[in-house]
């Protein structure tokens, strides 16, 4: 009211110019007003010279829009403004026209000049505007402008205009289908584009336009699935569907092998248990190497583990979407993910919960373990839908089985007495497809249905008969008494089809009820003519089937109900009735075939299979409209069968465009914030590594943005502390043992998935190489900065031409990295397990605490030092055989305890695991699954390798907590093609850690740990193991304890503590005359002193 007074008081005229309602409510309208008035406060807005006024008339038409009211006589009062000024004004301007130029097409034509300028604007939302505009202009006229303003938009600088450009060109595609092939160029332009803003819409687009063209999708196919986790929810889905059909046109299927795959686990399960012989495990290797193994494709596995984290979005249609490309495309093995997801999505509105049940109830057909652990959410609630409470019985019953059974039959009998009747009816179903899959049941549910036979209700009752009928042809002789009850329902039951069943049942075994069966066919012979014609054609079977085996009883009835039929309305009764005559009845007219009538009626009918309307179903992409409806929706594209022979992988490789060669700096700054998405999947093995990086971080932009803004000021300020600390190391490794040496190798340095060295055979050239290399890169490091930045350039471009200059350069072998390499970017740290803390060497004199602390802190804080950097003071650690290389099929595994703290939970032990390839082909996929712990047992997993080439070595870290226990940690080592079981079982002293402490703190702990928590053993020493330098060794390389000082030459102590519950172990040894000491042990658990001095006692005494 107020505005529109404002603004009749402001134009000089009287309130009296338009209605002030209309002005103030356009959607009321006024029924009995006059049209001609309508909306003229508006236009007059409209032609007002404020921006202001204006915009508040705009404001008011979009919320008339939105109100679903009709403005369209607005338009050439709103088209006009679309070349105003004000930026507000014109965006709303550009939302009615959108809405509206479709229907005002040659008002519209009038104004296209003022879009094509809109084109140029240099807001991008204004370009984005008139191009939508633009392309709602549905006139074939003007298609050469839109294919004009479209090329334009898809090169624009704003990624908003580009999506709005994939946008409008199946707008153009469905109005001028001639355009296809410049629009398929568009299409591969914006497939190119790197934002995730554009990636939906562009993919939307070739789903609209070109699905067929998979090529365009090669190049492109790891960036979409590394953009994939920031792409927007609508494109996230539209994308995740192109992928599904993309991989089942370019991967093998992974399930092809699947029982070939179940029968070797097995026997290698076996062959572990039973210690068989090695000729007999090299047998049966050999048979398994003659199978032609399933190798799943990198980028296959690349598209199932950036797709997975997406089980946890919010948006309901993304996670289905997520659930069908598993199902589609992921190993039976990995499948089972998906199940803890759509279980959630079951507590959302019932529509989502419609859709998700369609897909659940198919899938469980095929996967039911799958959705078993959560049966309870599958139990229907009393408010739920009739259409939900149908599906929820229907995945009930596919998961039935002989274990939870009776469960879900508890649940079935209460639901038989809910008041929706098509649930009940649905229910008694779901009981008879639970009794024929599981025949222990069959009897049970046979009982319960002739109980509700009983029933009041008339429809219930109806349902019962029909499942009787099914269920009792499996075994009809050991249920005549059912029968005769059935037979006495013929009075009551007016559901046709359930009179039906009855009858076809008793003609069925009329031989099991002789005298019951003439009667009945008496009582139905009265009411033949008021029966349904269902009813009818069952009374003809009756009469036919007791003609033939009682006809002196029934000869008279058969020919009335026949001469019934003859002249029934029905043309199948009539036909049917003529049929049976001639084949009953003989005559002198009658065929060949009345011989054969028994034959014909009395021949045993196969018991009727009750299958799942969801059985054939998933030939349809799931979570898609088709499988919905089980019909063939318009626009829907059939799901594509696995190739028998997989495709060139080779055509998703990105080939390295010209322009990252040049020397700009500015250039190779954009290359280096592109890189996290296409370095790592250039080449064959690398796309699963990218996938962890990118799903890691998010995008990798922010990262890369941080290392391209390095001047080369700062890359000289690094080489230097590369320099320093390379020299650190070399003085460090100097001072260790030999042995220790032999221990340490670049394998175990931090490195990317795609390479890894194989560790060095001998133990001297190594300190050699080290210096060779050191003067090496100090020579590089004097050089000019020119040189030194093309140099970091190549190591970017590719890691196997600076290996190559290394092994030119180095005159000794083994060849190693530089320490550039070693030390990654910030955008590789996410590609590795972080690098374990080494454990500071125990000190053999009187040390301080403080010191030690230091000492420790200067250890912890070295991060170049590789997880067997540093070895124990004693020796080398013990290494143990995990899996021999036959029986690994060219695999061989070994592990060693670090003891070194673990650095994701230091309360497991650091079990160091050196993988070594002696086959002929490349492992992949080496990871740990299913653990088979103890109570309080624990493992962190290591990160998956994902290819070991023939020859080469990698070790790994991975964390066990034992519990404070020796008990064996059982697991599974996959490869890509075989399963291995395999057992960690640790020595007592390896569940300790060292513990730094002073001689009055030693004793005044050990005076707490007396009485049961003290054990003392005499020995005698072994003839090598005399002085105070052998038994130190001795005992430190039995258990993982630290030296404490002492004041006593004749006296060693030693202090550690568990690593899981940090109970306190002291050790003391006291030496004696004539090689005799004394053993004391005080630990605060009982069982692990024990087992400590045993194994101690067994040191000292070889």
């Amino acid at each position: 009211m107020s505005s529109s007074s404002a603004f009749n008081d402001d134009k000089g005229g009287s309130s009296s110019i338009g209605e002030p309602e209309y002005g103030h409510d356009p959607a009321s309208g006024g029924i009995f007003s006059s049209d001609y008035k309508r909306h003229d406060d508006l236009k007059e807005m409209l032609d007002s010279n404020k921006d202001s006024l204006k915009l508040e008339a705009m404001k008011r038409i979009v919320a008339m829009i939105a109100r679903g009211k009709n403005a369209s006589d607005l338009f050439p009062a709103v088209v006009k403004n679309v070349a105003c000024k004000n930026i507000e004004v014109k965006k709303l301007v550009y939302v009615y026209l959108v809405r509206y130029a479709e229907e005002q097409q040659d008002l519209a034509l009038l104004s296209i000049s003022t879009f094509q300028r809109g084109l140029k604007d240099p807001n991008q939302l204004i370009r984005a505007s008139a191009l939508r505009v633009l392309s709602s202009i549905r006139v074939t006229i003007i298609v050469p402008i839109m294919m004009l303003a479209i090329r334009e938009a898809a090169s624009d600088m704003s990624p908003y205009v580009r999506k709005t450009a994939a946008h409008a060109i199946p707008k153009l595609y469905s109005l001028d289908p001639d355009q296809k092939d410049q629009l398929i160029e568009v299409i591969e332009k914006l497939l190119a584009d790197k934002t995730t803003l554009v990636a939906g819409s562009v993919v939307m687009a070739f789903e609209e336009v070109c699905p067929e063209r998979i090529d365009l999708i090669h190049k492109n196919y790891r960036k979409l699935c590394n953009l994939l986790i920031d792409v927007e929810e609508w494109g996230q889905v539209v994308i995740i569907n192109m992928l599904t059909r993309y991989a089942r046109t370019q991967f093998l299927n992974p399930n092809a092998n699947e029982s070939l795959l179940e029968e070797g686990t097995e026997k290698t399960f076996y062959g572990s248990d039973e210690d068989e012989g090695k000729e007999e495990k090299v047998e049966a290797a050999a048979l398994v190497a003659k199978r032609k193994p399933y190798v799943m494709d990198p980028d296959h596995r690349l598209l199932l583990r950036n797709t997975k984290p997406l089980l946890q979005s919010r948006n309901a249609a993304v996670v289905m979407a997520v659930a069908q490309l598993y199902f589609h495309l992921a190993p039976k093995a990995e499948v089972g993910v998906i199940a803890k997801a759509l279980v959630r999505l079951m507590r959302s509105h019932s529509e989502v919960q419609y859709v998700v049940l369609q897909n659940v109830a198919t899938m469980s057909i095929k996967r039911r373990g799958m959705f078993e652990p959560y049966l309870k959410s599958f139990y229907i609630r009393s408010t739920d839908p009739t259409q939900i409470k149908v599906l929820k019985l229907e995945v009930l019953t596919n998961l039935a089985n002989e274990t939870n059974i009776s469960t879900i039959l508890r649940e079935f009998q209460t639901y038989i007495k809910s008041m929706d009747k098509d649930f009940v009816a649905a229910t008694i179903q779901a009981i008879g497809r639970c009794a024929t899959s599981i025949g222990e049941v069959r009897d049970t549910c046979l009982n319960g249905l002739v109980q509700l036979l009983s029933n009041r209700d008339e429809l219930v009752v109806a349902e019962s008969v029909v499942v009787i009928k099914k269920l009792l042809q499996m075994q009809p002789e050991r249920h005549s008494d059912i029968i005769k009850h059935m037979a006495k329902l013929t009075d009551n039951i007016q559901v046709p089809m359930a009179r039906a069943s009855i009858l076809w049942l008793i003609g069925e075994y009329c031989e099991h009820i002789p005298k019951i069966a003439p009667d009945v066919l008496r009582k139905m012979a009265k009411s033949f003519t008021n029966e349904e014609d269902i009813v009818k054609l069952q009374v003809l079977n009756l009469a036919a089937k007791l003609y033939l085996t009682n006809s002196k009883q029934t000869k008279l009835l058969t020919q009335y109900v026949l001469n019934l039929a003859k002249y029934d309305q029905n043309y199948d009764i009539r036909d049917r009735a003529r049929f049976i005559r001639q084949l009953i009845v003989p005559t002198d007219k009658s065929g060949a075939l009345s011989k054969y009538a028994k034959k014909l009626f009395l021949a045993l009918k196969p018991a009727p299979v009750l299958e799942s309307p969801f059985k054939d179903r998933d030939h349809f992409q799931l979570g898609s409209l088709s499988h919905l409806l089980n019909a063939k929706a318009g626009g829907y594209q059939e799901l594509p069968d696995w190739p028998e022979v997989a495709p060139d992988p080779s055509v998703r490789n990105v080939e390295v465009p010209e322009w990252t060669k040049c020397s700009s700096r500015e250039k190779r700054k954009e290359k280096k914030v592109e890189k996290p998405f296409y370095s790592d999947s250039e080449g064959e093995s690398g796309p699963t590594e990218s996938a962890d990086s990118d799903s890691d971080t998010g995008s990798g932009t922010g990262s890369g943005s941080e290392e391209s803004g390095s001047e080369s000021g700062s890359e000289e300020s690094e080489s230097e502390s590369d320099k320093e600390e390379e020299e650190e190391k070399h003085k460090r490794k100097s001072k260790s043992r030999a042995k220790k040496s032999a221990q340490e190798s670049e394998g175990s340095e931090p490195s990317s998935g795609d390479e890894r060295k194989k560790p060095p055979k001998g133990k001297g050239p190594k300190a050699a190489s080290d210096s060779e290399s050191e003067e090496e890169e100090e020579e590089e490091e004097e050089s000019s900065s020119e040189s030194s930045e093309s140099e970091s350039e190549r190591e970017s471009e590719s890691d196997t031409d600076t290996r190559n200059k290394q092994k030119t350069c180095a005159s000794k072998p083994p060849p190693r990295q530089p320490k550039r390499e070693t030390e990654m970017s910030l955008l590789d740290l996410d590609d590795f397990e972080p690098t374990p803390s080494p454990q500071v060497t125990p000190v053999n004199n009187f040390v301080s605490s403080s010191l030690v602390t230091d000492l420790e802190g200067l250890s912890l804080s070295d991060s170049a030092l590789s997880p067997a950097a540093v070895s124990p003071a004693s020796g080398p650690v013990k290494s143990y055989e995990l899996l021999h290389r036959i029986t690994g099929e060219g695999l061989s595994v070994s592990y060693c305890f670090s003891r070194q703290p673990f650095s994701h939970d230091p309360h497991m032990v650091s079990v160091q695991m050196q993988f070594t390839n002696s086959g002929d082909t490349e492992t992949r996929n080496l990871r740990i699954q299913e653990p088979k712990l103890q109570s309080g047992m624990r493992i962190a997993e290591f990160p998956e390798i994902d290819v070991l080439p023939p020859g080469e070595t990698v070790t790994v870290v991975m964390g066990i907590d034992f519990s404070d226990s020796t008990q064996a940690a059982n697991f599974q080592l996959c490869t890509h093609t075989r399963k291995f079981f395999l057992t960690i079982q640790p020595p007592v002293g390896e569940l300790m850690m060292p513990v730094f402490m002073t001689e009055n703190e030693f004793k005044k702990e050990q005076g707490q740990l007396t009485g049961m928590n003290e054990i003392t053993e005499k020995l005698t020493l072994g003839e090598t193991c005399q002085g105070d330098a052998a038994i130190v060794q001795r005992v430190t390389s039995t258990a993982s304890l630290s030296r404490v000082p002492c004041g006593s030459e004749m006296e060693c102590r030693f202090a550690g503590k568990t690593v899981t519950s940090g109970s306190l172990v002291l050790v003391t040894i006291v030496t004696r005359e004539q090689h005799v000491a004394q053993l004391t042990v005080n630990c605060e658990k009982m069982l692990i002193g024990t087992m400590l001095v045993k194994d101690v006692l067994q040191a000292l005494s070889q």
